[in-house]
């Protein structure tokens, strides 16, 4: 089968097909939560080079952007050896935030999931928050498309939490910005996930990004369950790193 990328005629939004490997799922043989977050990364990121802002032309520039918060809703789990459309576009930013919806299709244009996340502009020269009136690569969007979907909004944490997990960062848990990946920290909910919540499959997924974890860093990933929620926290000994909810 031929895969293909390409623009809708308007050039608001990207899709890319591919297929779901053996490699991306997970014991249920479903999509694993960290591949969605490498799925949806890459085309964001492939989105914006096809459109002229590669991430060398953009650190050219002193620019760059980071994923921020990030909320799915899974409507079906997509599965090995699937084939999906995954369609990105950017939205009418907020102040400090750039904002982007996902949609990913099966072949028959049903939706499996639909996501929205935020992305933060940064100096990377005097690592500092930009405003997004200050990217000025491409003309911002004024639109942004309802999905079926929580916002990428805050986590609230419950005063009560449990020690459930303790990771070193290695150096495969890096990627080219020299910290850890963000799909990474999805990975590290994904093994604290208690024993009894392990067959079932979730329906939401939300998770926020904070201080980055470097090379060496020890994560502690605290955890507290509800019948039908696990909310996540991983904290460095000097910063909160992570949060994240799993509903089901």
């Amino acid at each position: 089968m031929e895969y293909k990328s390409f623009f809708e005629e308007n050039k608001s939004i990207f899709h890319v097909q591919s297929n779901i490997y053996f490699s991306q799922c997970n014991a249920n043989k479903d999509l694993s939560l960290h591949e969605l977050l490498k799925i949806t990364s890459d085309i964001a990121v492939e989105d914006y080079r096809q459109r002229g802002m590669s991430r060398e032309i953009l650190k050219d520039r002193g620019f760059g952007i980071l994923v921020s918060r990030c909320s799915y809703r899974i409507h079906q789990w997509p599965k090995e050896n699937q084939f999906i459309e995954v369609e990105t576009w950017e939205e009418k930013p907020q102040a400090l935030q750039l904002m982007r919806g996902y949609k990913i299709l099966d072949e028959n244009k049903n939706v499996l999931v639909s996501g929205k996340s935020s992305w933060l502009l940064v100096d990377i020269n005097e690592r500092r928050i930009l405003p997004t009136k200050k990217f000025a690569l491409r003309t911002p969007p004024e639109f942004c498309i309802e999905l079926d979907c929580d916002k990428p909004d805050k986590i609230l944490q419950p005063e009560k939490r449990e020690l459930w997990d303790t990771r070193t960062i290695k150096f495969s848990d890096l990627d080219a910005n020299g910290h850890t990946n963000n799909s990474r920290y999805a990975a590290f909910v994904e093994d604290a996930i208690p024993e009894e919540f392990r067959a079932r499959k979730p329906k939401d997924f939300k998770i926020n990004f904070a201080k980055e974890a470097m090379l060496n860093d020890k994560v502690e990933i605290f955890g507290f369950k509800e019948e039908n929620k696990i909310t996540f926290l991983g904290k460095t000994p000097e910063s909160v790193s992570f949060e994240a909810i799993i509903s089901y």
